[in-house]
């Protein structure tokens, strides 16, 4: 059975490897019209929703959301009349409908209904090949706009027969309305030779010889051809020059520049004066009529004169310009120096950096985030060391302190057995959290009041504030609405901010006071939880280090920095951010934000009832760690269970084949037979013990131990364990059974 699960497994995550390899958006939904599951592409794809994209998702409450946000054009303004024709007729076969979205991108959905009564959703980014195809035809379109108002002499024909295709107004004007190309040859024998070479080299350039005009007259020309396809057959594309007017051909060399879709300038070199610029250049730099104001520093230009005399040529040479509207920007210049007219002349090419530039800056950025994490893991996996260490030996402690406080009646004890006690839990709190920190998600998510968590952190960083020269205010905002948090760890997270600040207040002598302030966002159904002081504030030099783990400016023994480290993974894994905010002159500012609960408390968040065993009742547990397990053992007799304890695997599965228990509470790391191969005893030889067996482990961070209790699916406990903890396990574990069908 267990390979046959493996099997299951390993198919599944091929079936999602092979998904997410393909080049399309691609989402299953089920015959209810469900998200079942998608790749990251449609993810990207639906960027604006990206965040709503989970399986469960309704394909209608989907469609309603794109609308509302605006995503398509055709539904702004009409989101509801949109929506309904959409989900009117159902579910149908849809191949390759063009789907356009505002932000000017376009995809080709593909609709395919499934058998079993779902469909499959597959989106493909043909944004660019729209644009090319745009671009194509607006360039064909071009062409001809130029061609035909320009004075170029320019003709299409086929090779064979000559026959024109097409012939530019010069052209016309020239020639006349001839039929075939070979009429524009004195010779015929010329053009023979002329398609010879053509055929040969795929073009001909600057061809001298004569042809005939519209008159019949004989003209000196000049023409360049070349062999095109056009609609599946190759023709003959040729420009003629009439040498007879030079001018017109200079003219013509001058509207072939303009038309070229570049940043081309022809400047002179030692005065500046622009000669010659393309369009691009003048949407650039404006119609000036001087490169020298090109430049954002004067000595620019003469050390790029000096550098272009020395090597005649420049290639991408970075310098500060200012653009039309007067901003300054860095730009990349190609450049070449030639001789016009007896004179030194700069033909340059001039390229926009700003857009390279700050991709640049972006993808900086998201190397440091990555190194960030990477870090952020090193100190997770230290501190999930750190605290499996600590779960056995606090688990003893916390549970015999918790039960010598129901036993021992003498003042003097009970106070002393609580201090130990209160130790121990904190101790036990710190670990979870070191857990927590460790798997990057919260331990346990509930309702949280805002107002109550600051004045909870205010009240305990108060204590540590003996001198009274600080001031902690809170100023909350009435109605706020509760947070889905761990209230420990968001309330210890400001604790360290509002510690952190009375340190940096007292050791440097400026400011008295710490505001915690709270307000909601309706729009983005988030609140935000402020802490601020007005003191000396943080270095800019060391700002963007201050959530690295071990990073501090405290003194040795002052500080370990973890503190702020923590405050980030903790606010991560809660889904919110956490920022530095030193827009203000004085004073340091934290913003928090975190997601508003969208939920009340169910019957399921509530605790478990106390264990009641009734008489006769059998408990197993096996536990290497044997003070642990005696402890474990110890609260269940206390509570009228006949407990059997072992600290072996192999010594339990013994006596599950000999005896009948009720209760059956396993650790998962132990040496020879360990909870795994425990479990699968209990499929293969006692499967009605599942329902009856759960965890108790100090190990949840370990890859096999997160793989079994996921596999798995029982119930479990991570040390330290508390005895009303383990009481509260055993009740489920017997209400379960209760509740489970005869047979």
């Amino acid at each position: 059975m267990t390979n046959d699960l493996d099997d299951i497994e390993n198919a599944q995550d091929v079936l999602r490897d092979a998904i997410e390899s393909l080049k399309e958006g691609f989402a299953l939904y089920d015959e209810n019209n469900r998200l079942v599951m998608f790749n990251q592409r449609y993810a990207e794809m639906n960027k604006a929703v990206s965040h709503l994209l989970k399986p469960g998702l309704e394909w209608e409450i989907l469609m309603r959301e794109t609308a509302r946000r605006g995503i398509y054009a055709d539904a702004i303004g009409d989101e509801e009349n949109w929506v309904s024709a959409r989900l009117a007729g159902g579910i149908e076969f849809i191949q390759d409908y063009e789907l356009r979205e505002t932000d000017g991108r376009t995809y080709l959905v593909s609709v395919h209904p499934t058998r079993l009564g779902g469909f499959v959703v597959t989106r493909e980014d043909i944004t660019a090949k729209k644009q090319a195809e745009v671009e194509e035809r607006d360039g064909d379109l071009l062409i001809r706009k130029v061609l035909d108002a320009s004075s170029a002499i320019v003709t299409m024909a086929r090779i064979g027969d000559g026959q024109i295709l097409y012939r530019s107004p010069a052209a016309l004007a020239l020639f006349g309305p001839t039929k075939s190309a070979r009429d524009h040859y004195v010779n015929p024998e010329e053009r023979a030779d002329f398609v010879t070479q053509l055929l040969a080299d795929g073009r001909v350039d600057d061809l001298k010889l004569d042809l005939l005009n519209a008159k019949g007259n004989t003209f000196p020309a000049s023409i360049s051809s070349q062999l095109i396809d056009f609609k599946g057959e190759e023709v003959i594309v040729t420009s003629i020059i009439d040498l007879t007017v030079q001018t017109e051909a200079d003219a013509l060399m001058r509207q072939v520049m303009e038309a070229y879709p570049a940043a081309i300038n022809m400047t002179h070199a030692e005065t500046g004066e622009v000669l010659f610029a393309t369009p691009e250049i003048e949407e650039l730099f404006g119609s000036a009529h001087n490169s020298k104001s090109y430049y954002a520093d004067p000595a620019e230009r003469v050390r790029y004169l000096k550098d272009l005399h020395e090597t005649g040529a420049l290639k991408e040479r970075r310098m500060e310009f200012i653009d039309a509207s007067g901003r300054k920007f860095w730009g990349a210049d190609s450049s070449r120096l030639i001789k016009f007219k007896g004179e030194d002349v700069i033909v340059s090419s001039t390229r926009d950096l700003t857009e390279e530039i700050a991709l640049s800056e972006e993808l900086s950025k998201q190397r440091e985030l990555l190194f960030q994490n990477e870090k952020m893991s090193a100190l997770g996996e230290l501190l999930a060391g750190v605290a499996h260490e600590l779960n056995n030996p606090l688990s003893v402690v916390v549970g015999h302190s918790l039960m010598l406080k129901e036993e021992i009646t003498d003042p003097e004890l009970t106070a002393r057995i609580n201090k130990i006690g209160s130790a121990a839990e904190r101790c036990a709190k710190i670990v979870k959290t070191f857990l927590a920190m460790a798997r990057q998600q919260p331990s346990k998510i509930e309702n949280v009041d805002v107002a109550g968590v600051i004045e909870t952190a205010a009240d305990v960083a108060g204590y540590g504030n003996t001198s009274g020269d600080i001031a902690i205010v809170r100023n909350v905002s009435d109605n706020l609405p509760p947070i889905a948090a761990d209230a420990d760890q968001i309330t210890q997270v400001i604790i360290n901010l509002i510690i952190n600040a009375e340190q940096a207040l007292s050791r440097s002598g400026k400011g008295d006071l710490i505001e915690i302030s709270a307000v909601s966002n309706p729009d983005t159904e988030m609140v935000e939880i402020t802490v601020q002081d007005n003191g000396p504030g943080i270095p800019a030099a060391i700002r963007a280090r201050i959530f690295e783990p071990f990073f501090t400016t405290k003194e040795v023994g002052e500080g370990t920095g973890i503190g702020l480290a923590f405050c980030h993974r903790i606010i991560l894994s809660h889904g919110g951010q956490i920022r530095l905010d030193q827009s203000g002159a004085t004073g340091t500012r934290f913003r928090i934000t975190l997601p508003a609960a969208v939920r009340e408390m169910s019957e399921l968040d509530a605790p478990a009832n106390a264990v009641s065993a009734p008489a006769n009742l059998r408990a197993l547990i096996v536990d290497d760690e044997v003070d642990v397990g005696e402890l474990n053992a110890e609260i269940l007799r206390r509570e009228g269970f006949d407990v059997e304890f072992v600290s072996t695997g192999k010594e339990a599965l013994k006596c599950l084949r000999t005896s009948n228990y009720d209760i059956f509470l396993s650790d998962l790391n132990m040496p020879d037979i360990d909870g795994r191969k425990i479990y699968e005893t209990l499929v293969s030889q006692f499967p009605k013990m599942l329902e009856r067996t759960a965890y108790i482990t100090g190990d949840t961070m370990g890859q096999n131990s997160r793989a079994l209790l996921t596999e798995a699916g029982l119930p479990y406990l991570e040390k330290p364990v508390s005895p009303a903890e383990l009481r509260d396990l055993v009740a489920m574990l017997l209400a379960e059974q209760k509740d489970m069908p005869d047979g």
